[in-house]
């Protein structure tokens, strides 16, 4: 061993001091660069967003046949967001930083990923990709909201269809409607596989396998993870779907006069995908619409306001209402609007708007509740402690999942009772409130996080061929729902594209049902917890203990854990526990209902 003379150890150790003073330092100055970074970054990718939502806003509620004044806007602001979110000097710095993230806090990593997550789906090295997507998905949006669906050579609005399907008892009216309601899919099964393949070419370009994958990834999932957190979902919920199944499929031959089906006809079914069956069963003492008939589209959107403010969330901006677009346009409109309702956060700032076409119907009771969920999830996390880039939801399920809640609290007979809008002694047959509940929560979650997040894995991680779309999309309806389509639907027809959210929220369904079961979770805490209520008869208005609760759940956005957040917020992982403890007593009345009946569904799945 050489030896080390006195000086040369001297010397060694004086280096050895100055390397442990440069340490802090360099983590200081890594801190703050990368400070500086994610400040710059912010400022211009607010501004950037803020210029694509408002071309986006404009797509979507001012629609004019053969005007390309809105594509021609939405491409250049959606190209130039694209270009900078996914610039090479953008994800080359934000890889650097994250090389260094034991030297940044965590708020400063988490911005970190969201930037690299946001670049994966505009990388500057396919730039040409990248264009070539927001010109297709523009031109399948167009094509969405402004097809002339027609029935009887008529033009009729998708919202003129779904009244149909609530309420006729005319099968041949109904067979019309729903076959009406597919027809735009045919034009839009080209532009689909061309969004699939643009899809999954910009997302691989960044080292992931797929656009499904991509989508899951943000949750801190991969692809298999997420699809046998799916198939567990079904498998809890099946037993009361079979049941529920097996009932609907009584009770409908019995309403049309006719043999009872292996499988439910879909066009039996009082909504266009089967998703949500509940307007099958009218509880007694509980007829909301009737309640409404005589009140305006903007009471029920005043209404759904004063729920929050009575809890102790802030009255909205009077600009939510100047710039929302939240009524039917009127009948001799010259343009078209999408209807589908939806919440935007405009600027990631104070610019909250609505867009949807708010009717005095039951339906947009429990809507306009749920989609101003969404919007004071924007107020709460929209403050100093949540950047710019962390202004989401915990995850996205949790957004959904607060709509939802809300929704469901604003339909308990309680709370209605509040609200004068049923008679607080008027006895309800409870089983028949339950059931009317399952046949919309229960009966979602086959559709959404079978046949919807099956589909669209199978569309882009397994390259499901174009030719296979239609016979796929039905093959999973028959196994997830017990649904099969009136008639022959060759591959000339695509089904699953008169979907929205196949074409514009793609690879996402699965967001829906994790808020399905986290709903239940926090409407479960809420009720026992804060309100010492029975969870079927809440009533949540006026009480600032749930307004605190809430808040909390939502002021940190994206700011957090998702899963670290759940268990602070109700003790627990995410678990059907909650729903099925909430549906068990159906069981027992459902079974009785189904003795001696054939059951066409297996038991398990």
């Amino acid at each position: 061993m050489r030896k080390i003379t006195p000086l040369i150890f001297l010397l060694l150790t004086m280096l050895a001091c100055k390397e442990e003073d440069k340490k802090p330092e360099t983590a200081s100055n890594v801190k703050e660069e990368a400070q500086a970074f994610l400040e710059d970054y912010s400022k211009t990718y607010k501004k950037l967003y803020y210029d694509s939502s408002k071309a986006e806003w404009a797509a979507n509620t001012h629609i004019v046949a053969g005007d390309t004044t809105n594509a021609y806007n939405v491409q250049k602001a959606n190209e130039a967001y694209a270009k900078f979110t996914g610039s090479t000097e953008v994800i080359e710095k934000t890889k650097q930083f994250l090389e260094h993230k034991d030297e940044l806090d965590i708020v400063q990593v988490r911005q970190l990923n969201t930037i690299l997550y946001g670049a994966g789906n505009n990388p500057e090295t396919v730039s040409d990709v990248v264009s070539k997507r927001i010109a297709a998905q523009n031109a399948q949006s167009e094509t969405l909201y402004g097809f002339d669906f027609q029935v009887d050579g008529k033009s009729v609005t998708t919202g003129d269809i779904d009244k149909v399907l609530r309420e006729s008892s005319n099968e041949t009216e109904r067979l019309k409607n729903w076959e009406a309601s597919k027809a735009v899919g045919k034009d839009l099964k080209d532009g689909l596989e061309n969004l699939r393949q643009l899809r999954n070419q910009t997302v691989q370009a960044l080292g992931y396998d797929d656009y499904f994958s991509y989508q899951v990834s943000e949750y801190g999932m991969d692809r298999k993870e997420m699809l046998a957190e799916m198939n567990k979902m079904v498998k809890e919920v099946w037993p009361l779907y079979r049941e529920l199944h097996t009932w609907a499929r009584y009770e409908l031959a019995k309403k049309y006069n006719a043999e009872v089906p292996e499988y439910i006809p879909a066009h039996w079914l009082p909504n266009r995908w089967g998703q949500d069956w509940s307007p099958l069963v009218n509880v007694e003492g509980l007829d909301i619409d009737a309640a409404l008939a005589d009140k305006d589209p903007e009471w029920i959107v005043k209404e759904g306001e004063n729920f929050y403010v009575s809890i102790g969330f802030d009255p909205l901006p009077a600009s939510f209402y100047e710039k929302s677009s939240m009524y039917p346009l009127p009948a001799d409109a010259d343009y078209k609007k999408n209807n589908h309702a939806s919440a935007w956060h405009m600027d990631l700032e104070n610019d909250l708007r609505c867009l949807m076409s708010v009717e005095p119907t039951a339906d947009y009771y429990e809507t306009i509740h749920h989609e101003l969920g969404h919007i004071y999830y924007y107020q709460a996390y929209t403050n100093p402690n949540v950047p710019p880039l962390l202004r989401a939801g915990a995850n996205r399920g949790y957004h959904e999942a607060i709509g939802s809640l809300l929704g469901l609290a604003a339909m308990q007979k309680p709370f209605l009772a509040s609200k004068g809008l049923v008679d607080e002694n008027v006895k309800i047959d409870e089983i028949q409130n339950l059931l009317k509940e399952a046949l919309n929560y229960v009966v979602f979650l086959p559709f959404s996080a079978g046949v919807m997040s099956e589909f669209e894995n199978a569309l882009y991680a397994e390259n499901l061929p174009k030719d296979q779309y239609n016979s796929k999309w039905w093959e999973l309806a028959k196994k997830y729902q017990g649904m099969v389509p009136p008639s022959e639907r060759g591959e000339d027809f695509c089904d699953a594209a008169s979907k929205t959210h196949i074409n514009d929220d793609a690879a996402q369904y699965y967001d829906y049902a994790i808020s399905y079961i986290l709903l239940f979770q926090f409407h479960d805490h809420i009720a026992k917890n804060i309100l010492h209520q029975d969870p079927h008869a809440t009533n949540y208005f006026g009480s600032k203990d749930v307004g605190t609760f809430l808040r909390g759940v939502l002021e940190t956005g994206a700011n957090n854990d998702w899963r670290e957040l759940l268990k602070s917020s109700v003790g627990s992982e995410m678990s059907a526990k909650p729903m099925l403890d909430y549906f068990a007593p159906l069981m027992d009345y459902l079974k009785a209902q189904n003795e001696g009946r054939t059951y066409t569904l297996p038991e398990t799945i």
